[in-house]
């Protein structure tokens, strides 16, 4: 899912550097605030397990790759905004170590996967756990159903991204100047794997995760930080 440079036009990694700036922010004064000390270290393993899980990809034809992220256990475990703040620093140690993802995309890549991934799957979540107590197998489903529909909306959005190119940078003649492929080819491809494959892989991960964290009740506070 990591977008490498050269496949995204100036405009497209503007637009994301200029949305992710402010949501950026708005996550370290939010982490600031309501973090408490305690949960400091998990925040760090958080980032950790982002970056190790996110190093076992898999190619996908048109030049990106499949794999799980973690972003929305980090978020059920310590909120959103901690989620954010985890999988950001994952992705920039990726990006600037590693070359895995583009700095050119980094934007684009923190949205996907920092910002709509942990979010979407931790709303999710709590609206399942809605007055469920910690301990309730309840929990361990709905976490898998939320990191499956987290990380399918986050392939979905690279998709769209990859297949926006050629409609918004091309030459007189219609040859596309970054990625190549448009959206009838984009989005089945990036949304398939996930679906198929690397949305499974996240489900298990998340709630085999929830299910064994279970036996520390306290881990699960009925408001994240920054919730």
């Amino acid at each position: 899912m990591h977008i490498p440079d050269g496949y995204l036009g100036p405009v497209t990694c503007g637009f994301f550097y200029a949305v992710m700036i402010p949501v950026w922010t708005a996550a370290s004064n939010a982490v600031r605030k309501t973090l408490k000390a305690r949960q400091v270290p998990v925040l760090a393993v958080g980032a950790a397990f982002s970056f190790v899980i996110m190093m076992f990809n898999v190619p996908i034809p048109g030049g990106t790759t499949g794999h799980a992220v973690g972003g929305v256990l980090i978020a059920i475990l310590l909120g959103p905004w901690a989620g954010c703040i985890a999988v950001t620093v994952a992705l920039a140690i990726q990006a600037l170590l590693f070359g895995d993802g583009g700095i050119t995309a980094f934007g684009a890549n923190c949205f996907n996967m920092a910002f709509a991934m942990p979010f979407s799957g931790y709303y999710i979540y709590r609206m399942l756990t809605r007055k469920t107590p910690p301990a309730s197998p309840r929990r361990v489903f709905a976490a898998g159903i939320a990191a499956y529909l987290g990380i399918n909306l986050a392939a979905f959005l690279a998709g769209l991204e990859f297949g926006l190119q050629p409609l918004l940078h091309h030459t007189p003649n219609g040859q596309s100047l970054y990625c190549p492929y448009g959206l009838k080819v984009a989005i089945p491809v990036m949304l398939g794997e996930h679906l198929l494959v690397f949305g499974w892989i996240e489900a298990v991960i998340t709630a085999l995760a929830v299910k064994y964290l279970q036996r520390k009740p306290e881990i699960f506070p009925e408001s994240g930080a920054g919730s």
